[in-house]
């Protein structure tokens, strides 16, 4: 076989794995203005950085990525805090918020 299949078919693998992460990471993002929604907070700037990687297994014992991602939120409009979400394959495994003021009217 040539090297220029090898090279096609890498450049595929490269391609879907790449569509993949982003598949996750806006599923990520959307799960992360949800939860913000939910806590009655604003979610800053409407951005995850992707933080880790690694490797965990899941419920059934199978070993999945699992990728961190952070973000920033605001309870008052006053400060910023930090966040973290965690994916385990392509679904959310938890999410971590800094204790943060509470507005009291």
């Amino acid at each position: 076989m040539s090297s220029s299949f090898f090279v096609v078919i890498t450049l595929c693998l490269v391609f879907l794995h790449w569509y993949k992460t982003e598949k996750i990471k806006e599923t990520a993002l959307a799960a992360t203005r949800a939860h913000c929604q939910n806590q009655q907070v604003q979610m800053l700037d409407d951005y995850i950085a992707f933080k880790s990687l690694g490797f965990k297994r899941d419920k059934s014992g199978g070993l999945q990525l699992l990728r961190t991602y952070s973000f920033e939120f605001s309870s008052t409009g006053d400060e910023r805090y930090n966040g973290r979400i965690t994916m385990l394959g392509a679904a959310v495994a938890s999410f971590y918020m800094e204790p943060y003021r509470i507005n009291v009217l």
